[in-house]
């Protein structure tokens, strides 16, 4: 069971929490978006989903009762529940000017289009800071759960908004297990105090989540080549393998466990260590 979390609670001084309001199996109780900075104008990381006016009504509470608004709007990758909530903030909670709307460049890069083109993004890179009043924000490039992820160091608490690089509750999936694990270690060696992660509670104890994400990591992987191992002279397709290796995860994850699953084999088929076969299905079996 995930914890309940209120739809919209201050955190810290400077941090005031917003719930997406969309709850699944994959946003946990939903996407975290977060009100930053101790003056009346607050930079907002993430935007939930598209059409949730629970999530607008709730923006628009936080707004009212810290008396505040939102200076510019940041985003930490461009998946559907963390960039979807941009049009309809843009509708109704208009601000006078056009609000500034960043994140970092997809890789290789390609322009990005927002709901009906009517908003573009300004694109940031790895090292930029961006500042308001309370504030300092330090953009972290931490690619792997997508090419254009970034986390975001806020300097005053020593704290991470993670985005889904790492999540309060649970492990992450990924598109690239190698610069993931890079990343993992870039936020360990920051040695931050704080994480405010993309969905699930705030992780207080930062460095031991963190080296558990990358133990997590490191022994799934010792699981599978071990499992290829036992089963030497035989080729186990992905569905087999995760059967065995995700025996004690819930059935209903195990696509996502599937997907999880074939970024190590392609990491470990890279290192020499797993053979693919791709007769009649594509197959894989230990090469030590």
């Amino acid at each position: 069971m995930v914890s309940v979390l209120p739809r919209v609670e201050r955190l810290s001084s400077r941090v005031i929490r917003v719930l997406g309001c969309n709850p699944g199996p994959m946003t946990l109780q939903g996407t975290n978006t977060y009100l930053v900075g101790t003056g009346p104008r607050r930079i907002l990381i993430d935007t939930g989903e598209p059409a949730v006016p629970e999530y607008i009504g709730c923006l628009k509470q936080a707004l009212t009762e810290f008396n505040v608004c939102i200076q510019e709007i940041l985003v930490t990758h461009w998946h559907h529940d963390h960039t979807g909530g941009i049009p309809d903030i843009c509708k109704n909670i208009p601000i006078s000017s056009e609000y500034c709307i960043s994140k970092l460049p997809r890789n290789p890069h390609h322009e990005e289009v927002i709901g009906e083109k009517k908003q573009k993004y300004s694109y940031l890179k790895d090292g930029d800071v961006v500042k308001t009043e309370g504030a300092t924000l330090r953009v972290l490039y931490t690619p792997g759960h997508t090419d254009d992820h970034m986390a975001l160091h806020l300097i005053e608490e020593n704290a991470i908004f993670s985005g889904d690089c790492i999540l309060g509750e649970g492990t992450a999936v990924f598109e690239d297990l190698h610069d993931y694990m890079k990343s993992l270690e870039k936020l360990l060696a920051m040695k931050t105090d704080l994480i405010y992660p993309g969905h699930g509670p705030v992780v207080n104890e930062a460095q031991t989540k963190i080296q558990e994400y990358i133990s997590h990591r490191n022994a799934r992987e010792k699981q599978i080549l071990n499992t290829l191992q036992e089963n030497t002279g035989k080729s186990l397709t992905t569905k087999e393998l995760v059967k065995i290796v995700y025996k004690d995860t819930p059935d209903h994850l195990h696509k996502a466990a599937e997907i999880n699953l074939t970024h190590h084999l392609k990491k470990l088929e890279k290192e020499g260590k797993v053979l693919c076969e791709n007769s009649p299905n594509l197959r894989w079996k230990s090469s030590l």
